[in-house]
């Protein structure tokens, strides 16, 4: 699995942060951390709570990631499917997918 370059790395964050801002105001924001090909995203709340939302597996590519839900049930992540029926996707697809399923919906 090859390493995230920092330059994806900033350009990540700044996606996710902008995309939950205009998408999810059920967020106070999300936090982005890194692991050797993964970044796991953990979305802040207004009261100050943290949760664990996704991870996303870097193949090479900043536009499309793997996808994997984390799992509280099982305290792990797994790989999932996005709602375009596909196992990989944009950053801001596997964003809309965890929140939907975690939180009460998008802000369209």
């Amino acid at each position: 699995m090859p390493a995230i370059p920092e330059s994806t790395r900033t350009s990540l964050a700044q996606r996710l942060r902008a995309h939950a801002t205009d998408h999810w105001p059920q967020l106070a924001g999300v936090t982005v951390r890194y692991r050797a090909g993964f970044a796991y995203i953990d979305g802040r709340l207004p009261g100050g709570g943290v949760i664990p939302l996704f991870r996303l597996r870097y193949g090479g590519s900043a536009r499309t990631w793997g996808f994997s839900l984390y799992l509280a049930s099982h305290d792990r992540y797994e790989d999932q499917v996005l709602h375009t029926g596909a196992f990989t996707g944009t950053p801001q697809e596997a964003l809309d997918c965890a929140a939907g399923l975690y939180l009460s919906g998008p802000d369209f």
